[in-house]
């Protein structure tokens, strides 16, 4: 921007201007008070030559840039929310996630979140930055059991490191609609996004989607139905649920990629449940296993099941 006459034809006959007060009437989206911040923050140049005084005099002629930074994220609040531990020490934390509640703040789920509680209840480290402070990886917000969660950045590097190389075990127990031909088997299906509904995920070509292996055996026959055990090789967004849907099996219960009918079990999602995780300490280097104990709704649905055989 330029100062010119027109500018301020309350000053035009001493052609001096406040800077503030200039750029308020130029920039009309923005308050005084967000200008003067601007300037003091040594975001506004005159003549190419920083400056941070709010009420310094410009004439006309006068040559003003000023660069606007993209707005921050708010803070995540610490919000008082029951967990439930599996593990803790000084370096990681492994929860028991129930159904229903997100992991971090996203849009529509700014508050009551995984992250709002972690942040009441310990320091985290600071890596995933302040929407994932803490957060290695991720259950869906109806999937419940076990996730890692990292106090200090050292641990988040470490955990993350077993993620990408496959030493952190993983494990699932779900229950899928029919009944498998055979007694386990693994599914090697690239996952993106779905090409028509943006919301949902889908096996999709080599060069449109990453990599996802899912490894499964059959843990129980239960006539029409089947318990499934899962092992993750890759973790990526809905791996299971759409790779169990790809094998002609999905989920008892998922809202998204089944349609079949109602069990008569009230759940408080799909029947998905982080069961085991295993993985070496970040500091000692020891093997820790966390075993989550499937929540009531999802215990009540293999009774049910179990009955009508």
């Amino acid at each position: 921007m330029q100062v010119g006459s027109d500018a301020d034809s309350s000053s035009v006959a001493e052609s001096v201007f406040r800077l503030d007060s200039w750029l308020a009437n130029q920039l009309a989206n923005l308050s005084r008070s967000r200008i003067q911040k601007l300037i003091t923050q040594g975001c506004v140049q005159i003549n190419d030559q920083i400056c941070s005084v709010k009420d310094t005099k410009v004439k006309l002629g006068d040559r003003i840039h000023v660069t606007i930074p993209e707005a921050e994220p708010p803070k995540t609040q610490a919000e008082n929310i029951p967990l439930d531990i599996l593990y803790e020490d000084d370096s990681l934390l492994i929860v028991n996630k129930p159904a229903g509640l997100v992991v971090h703040p996203a849009a529509g789920h700014e508050t009551g979140t995984l992250v709002n509680a972690l942040l009441a209840h310990c320091p985290l480290s600071e890596i995933g930055g302040v929407q994932r402070p803490g957060i290695v990886h991720r259950l869906d917000k109806d999937t419940t059991g076990a996730i890692a969660i990292a106090k200090t950045d050292q641990a988040h590097q470490h955990l993350q490191a077993q993620l990408k190389a496959k030493t952190a075990c993983r494990e699932y127990l779900g229950v899928v609609y029919g009944s498998p031909k055979t007694d386990s088997g693994s599914v090697d299906a690239p996952i993106g996004r779905h090409p028509v509904d943006r919301k949902k995920m889908a096996v999709v070509a080599e060069a449109s989607g990453r990599p996802a292996v899912t490894h499964w055996r059959v843990k129980e026959r239960l006539g029409n139905y089947t318990l499934l055990h899962f092992q993750l090789e890759t973790g990526r967004t809905h791996q299971i649920r759409v790779h169990s849907t790809h094998i002609g099996h999905p989920i008892v219960g998922d809202p998204v990629y089944s349609s079949r009918h109602s069990v008569g079990v009230n759940l408080t999602g799909q029947a998905l449940h982080a069961w085991r995780l295993r993985l070496q300490h970040p500091v000692s280097g020891e093997l820790i296993e966390a075993i989550a104990p499937p929540p009531p709704a999802f215990v009540t649905l293999l009774e049910v099941l179990r009955h009508r055989c």
